[in-house]
């Protein structure tokens, strides 16, 4: 993020990278099949949080397993199967989710537009951060890169009120294990330091957008 707002970028997931023997994007992504599927969704919640308009090359939307072959079709009958369609459906709500958050791009190019919230928690592995709109309102994403959960992650937000989680990208609309966040969640402030905080019930591989009920 040191240079991010003196050019801009574009972030591709691009033809090069699922050819000449790199394999296809799913299969880049470590652990089991299921785990496989996560870090990808999570990656892809990220990925569209991130300063940056986006690029993704043909069949990355649905996951294909296969490295890319301009002499085939797409593997179109994979969405028979419910972790391509999820993740199909995940990259439809991700485009939506965007269309209609300003925050998610419309300051893209500006220091304005971004800040972070905790990106030294190494030891959990977790990443937050949050996006501004023109307004001052604001889109707050955090993720969760390990397969273990992580109850009672605080996160730091601007104001008092209860904040809706928009996406989730472990929801079992999109093949994830549906573990237990709820919709929403009230803020409170803490005793020490007077900040307004969240305790978030983190999904395993995930990534979660909150706003603030109301804006």
């Amino acid at each position: 993020m040191v240079y991010a707002f003196d050019e801009n970028f574009i972030l591709p997931l691009s033809h090069d990278e699922v050819v000449h023997g790199k394999g296809s994007i799913l299969n880049k992504m470590p652990g089991d099949e299921w785990q496989q599927a996560a870090n990808l969704r999570a990656y892809y919640g990220f990925m569209y949080a991130h300063p940056g308009k986006k690029l993704n090359f043909m069949g990355n939307e649905f996951a294909q397993g296969t490295e890319w072959n301009h002499n085939q079709a797409l593997p179109w009958f994979l969405l028979e199967f419910d972790k391509h369609r999820g993740l199909q459906q995940l990259s439809r709500d991700l485009n939506h989710t965007y269309r209609r958050c300003r925050p998610l791009y419309e300051l893209d190019h500006s220091p304005a537009g971004f800040a972070w919230i905790d990106y030294q928690d190494a030891a959990h592995s977790t990443l937050s951060f949050v996006r501004y709109d023109s307004s001052g309102d604001a889109l707050y994403v955090v993720c969760n890169f390990t397969p273990v959960p992580r109850p009672g992650h605080l996160l730091n937000v601007a104001a008092e009120g209860d904040y809706d989680i928009i996406l989730n990208t472990d929801s079992s609309y999109y093949w994830g294990s549906n573990y237990p966040v709820g919709a929403s969640c009230r803020a409170s402030q803490a005793l020490l330091t007077g900040q307004w905080q969240l305790a978030l019930d983190l999904p395993p591989l995930s990534t979660l957008y909150l706003r603030r009920r109301g804006i």
